[in-house]
């Protein structure tokens, strides 16, 4: 199964450099280890304010309980917490790998028609968005999907040269009337096992 977690990491005032610079060395030969047993698939940075640490992490595990003793394994947990989220399959997932050369993003989607929506027209809509699915991934846009917990919700990987690039890849989306989405913009991560 695989997991997405988002982790924040907080420096306790006091904590010198040098001792940052220790740990953070230690979380990197970590999460090698993590990635060469194939725990750890991929690590990013979404947006960030000044000051602040934050990853996401793709890792894949058995159950929660055996995530949780992935995370515990790194060095930056004695300063991080992790939110996790199960990830789960997706009907319309290509599973593809991303290409280092174009930006990353993630997108949330949750659909929810409005009240009074005939239901056949949702379900037209779902069937072109399979369609769709299949094309944007034919085209490099569309890397990942996976069903997210509760109803309607989903997690995209995609990959576009800029935020208008993806804000229109969602706007062609047969669902887009129907949906919610968030878009998140990713940044490398130095320790991605991925790139």
């Amino acid at each position: 199964m695989e997991y997405l977690v988002t982790m924040t990491t907080r420096v306790p005032d006091g904590i010198t450099a040098a001792q940052v610079a220790d740990v953070r060395a230690r979380e990197a030969a970590q999460s090698a280890e993590l990635a060469a047993r194939g725990q750890l698939l991929r690590l990013w940075r979404p947006p960030l304010r000044p000051g602040e640490w934050r990853s996401l992490g793709l890792f894949a595990a058995e159950d929660g309980d055996a995530v949780e003793r992935v995370l515990a394994s790194m060095p930056l947990r004695v300063w991080r917490t992790d939110e996790v989220t199960p990830l789960g399959p997706h009907q319309n997932d290509p599973g593809m790998p991303s290409s280092k050369e174009v930006p990353e993003f993630f997108t949330d989607f949750t659909v929810a028609p409005a009240a009074g929506t005939p239901a056949a027209d949702v379900d037209d809509a779902r069937a072109r968005e399979a369609v769709r699915a299949r094309a944007l991934a034919a085209a490099g846009k569309l890397r990942r999907l996976w069903a997210l917990p509760g109803e309607g919700r989903a997690l995209g990987l995609w990959q576009a040269h800029d935020d208008a690039e993806m804000r229109e890849i969602v706007r062609t989306l047969p669902l887009d009337p129907y949906m919610t989405t968030e878009i998140t913009p990713l940044t490398a991560h130095p320790s991605d096992p991925g790139h």
